[in-house]
């Protein structure tokens, strides 16, 4: 993919097979997002019982059977004699892969996961940095939800996913600077499922090298999912955030209209500080105070 997209190839075999079996995906379906060069689809094809690559760019695309190949026939030197040969083709051909060159937020991913009977099935991807929200979104309100996604991205943007619970698994609790607020990404995450950070990924690990470094992230889907409406409560959110620098009350009250001394009154009701701010609030003091508001 070309970096203008924001693509930064993997280059680090190891990682990718720490990625691969971080994600437990043995005999299960998985999809993978943006494969680029094929680095962790090779690892993914090993273990998955069926994978759906999705890949944006038709010359990537295009060069992913040779890498799926290399599984079959066996490193470097089968790949020339695959390209050129009919019979090695057929034979490379892994059939529980399936290579899509198409555009992740623009498929119709319902109907991809009804075609290919892919349910239930996890997200396998290292996402390039610029659509990493709008593709945990795509993938937490779809029809068709995965049961589990692991995905690699900016670090910054995984620990604001986590929150205040922002770091590696194997570490002690130590909340950065980053991590120790919530945001509109780190609570819509938590309405669905939940995040935490696997490992991080030192920047060197990847072509071109980007100025950032990575981790990997696991978001794991609620079998229960809290019992709102889903666009009123996030409007709510939205509302909440409106201005950073503002106290919570006072970004409600200009987006609802609603005087601040009766949001004081709202706050007090569900266990909040009248001066607190947005930013402060976990998931579970939105739903709450979304209760109040409602009246239930």
């Amino acid at each position: 993919m070309p970096t203008k997209l924001g693509q930064n190839f993997l280059t680090s075999e190891s990682i990718a097979q720490k990625i691969a079996e971080s994600s437990d995906i043995e005999g299960r379906n998985v999809l993978e997002i943006g494969p680029g060069k094929g680095m962790l689809t090779k690892y993914l094809a090993q273990s998955a019982g069926k994978l759906l690559a999705v890949e944006i760019d038709r010359g990537l695309a295009a060069s992913l059977p040779a890498v799926i190949a290399r599984i079959r026939l066996g490193g470097d030197e089968a790949i020339s004699k695959y390209t050129r040969n009919t019979r090695l083709l057929r034979y490379a051909r892994n059939d529980k892969v399936r290579i899509i060159n198409d555009d992740i937020l623009k498929i119709n991913l319902p109907k991809l996961i009804e075609e290919n009977d892919f349910q239930p099935y996890k997200v396998v991807a290292n996402l390039p940095y610029y659509i990493t929200s709008k593709i945990i979104r795509l993938f937490l309100e779809t029809k068709y939800p995965p049961a589990e996604m692991v995905l690699m991205v900016q670090k910054e943007v995984g620990e604001r996913i986590v929150g205040r619970d922002a770091k590696p698994r194997s570490e002690t609790r130590s909340v950065s600077a980053t991590g120790g607020k919530e945001s509109i990404l780190s609570i819509s995450v938590k309405f669905y499922a939940d995040p935490e950070i696997i490992f991080e990924v030192s920047r060197e690990n990847f072509s071109p090298v980007p100025e950032v470094d990575s981790v990997v992230i696991k978001i794991t889907r609620k079998k229960n999912i809290p019992d709102v409406a889903v666009k009123n409560f996030f409007s709510l959110i939205r509302a909440g955030f409106s201005s950073k620098r503002k106290m919570l009350a006072n970004n409600l009250s200009a987006g609802f209209h609603i005087p601040k001394a009766q949001l004081s009154e709202v706050l007090k009701k569900a266990g909040l500080e009248p001066t607190i701010r947005a930013e402060k609030l976990e998931t579970k003091d939105w739903l709450e105070l979304y209760k109040v508001l409602n009246n239930k």
